[in-house]
């Protein structure tokens, strides 16, 4: 389905960091500053979306050069924003993991 931004959503691709949704780009397309997702209207030129964004990372991002952004989640301004597949559940699944691996450990008998 393609709606007026001219992004595609199907069954691959790469996901809106808010809804999952898929978003495929046609062959060098890039997202635009102003793109927002089809079916919940969030930003996508944002750095939970980047290949760059690493919470682990100083400046939460691991492009060196890169200037520092408030918030994460709106669309922002910034040169080296690449969209890209990478993990969609990493940083809400760890914390559970870890929760879950403490609790196995230190359980009471």
């Amino acid at each position: 389905m393609t709606g007026s931004s001219g992004l595609a959503q199907s069954a691959g691709g790469m996901g809106c960091f808010s809804c999952n949704a898929a978003v495929e780009l046609a062959a060098g397309e890039r997202i635009g500053f102003r793109e927002t997702c089809e079916k919940c209207d969030s930003d996508l030129h944002v750095c939970l979306n980047c290949i760059h964004y690493d919470r682990n990372a100083y400046n939460q991002c691991r492009e060196p050069n890169a200037e520092w952004v408030s918030d994460r989640e709106r669309a922002n301004r910034c040169d080296y924003f690449a969209y890209g597949d990478r993990p969609r559940d990493s940083a809400g699944a760890e914390p559970a993991r870890a929760r879950a691996a403490l609790d196995e450990l230190f359980k009471k008998p």
